[in-house]
């Protein structure tokens, strides 16, 4: 069913689903959860009440699910959730949840997390998501399906990270950065739309000028955030992609809005 290399140390509890494979100098604890076709290279720490869905493959030296960094944490029986076909390579890390973040961190599918990335404890990241080397999150970080981080980016506590956005290399995120925007600079701030990755994942003509379009209009200086907001939304109610933004931006959230450098909104 599953292949453990001799110097690999699986403890009595851990279930190995079909065609797993664990590697070389490999740990898993009692609580794992490996799935059908996962693949552990060699020197993979997975500990914890830890599941990893189908073929996801982990490379060396990474450590999943050891308890979170978070000095909060007394041992509560929390969880790391990894969906199926993650490649996640070298040096990464990703910790479970704790008690004041619904003591759950779940990890998405087909993701690729690069050398010395770090999910924090009680993230939510979604499906098709990218961190490049050692771009990390803090915890309670909400990321969602195909956002791209850049490398050595870092996300603040509780920040959330739209569908389809890109973040700059080496920067720093302390606000939420909207559905299909890129934002990049030390305390990150919007520098336009991600039209790279909007026409790679072949969105419309129409869909793209609607979101050039309903961007403008909410980072102009007319009207309060609020009053652009509602503008856009009666203007575009019928655009699935700028109801994403709208949608995004009234949400209850902890941090507020990327936007624009004053005086550069486009």
């Amino acid at each position: 069913m599953a292949e453990v290399h001799a110097t690999a140390i699986v403890e009595s509890g851990a279930r190995l689903g079909q065609g797993v494979v664990v590697g070389p100098y490999c740990t898993v604890g009692p609580d794992v959860v490996l799935e059908e076709g996962v693949g552990l290279i060699s020197h993979v720490v997975v500990a914890g009440r830890t599941t990893i869905g189908p073929r996801t493959t982990i490379y060396p030296f990474a450590s999943i699910g050891m308890p979170p960094q978070d000095l909060k944490y007394k041992g509560e029986p929390s969880r790391l959730e990894i969906g199926a076909d993650n490649v996640i390579r070298e040096h990464a890390t990703m910790t479970p949840g704790t008690q004041g973040g619904g003591m759950l961190t779940r990890v998405g599918d087909n993701g690729l997390f690069m050398a010395g990335t770090h999910v924090a404890h009680d993230c939510t990241v979604g499906d098709h998501v990218v961190l490049a080397n050692n771009a990390s999150l803090g915890g309670h970080v909400v990321v969602d399906d195909y956002a791209i981080l850049g490398g050595l980016a870092g996300v603040h506590q509780f920040c959330r990270i739209g569908a389809h956005s890109f973040v700059g290399a080496m920067s720093s995120v302390v606000q939420d950065v909207i559905p299909y925007g890129s934002a990049s600079g030390d305390r990150a701030r919007l520098v336009g739309l991600n039209i790279v990755g909007l026409r790679r994942r072949e969105f419309s003509r129409a869909d793209i000028q609607a979101l050039r379009t309903a961007y403008r209009l909410l980072f102009a200086e007319e009207g309060t955030l609020s009053e652009r907001i509602e503008d856009v939304a009666e203007m575009y109610s019928d655009s699935a992609a700028v109801m994403d933004i709208v949608a995004f931006m009234r949400a209850d959230t902890t941090r507020a809005i990327c936007q624009p450098t004053a005086g550069n909104a486009p």
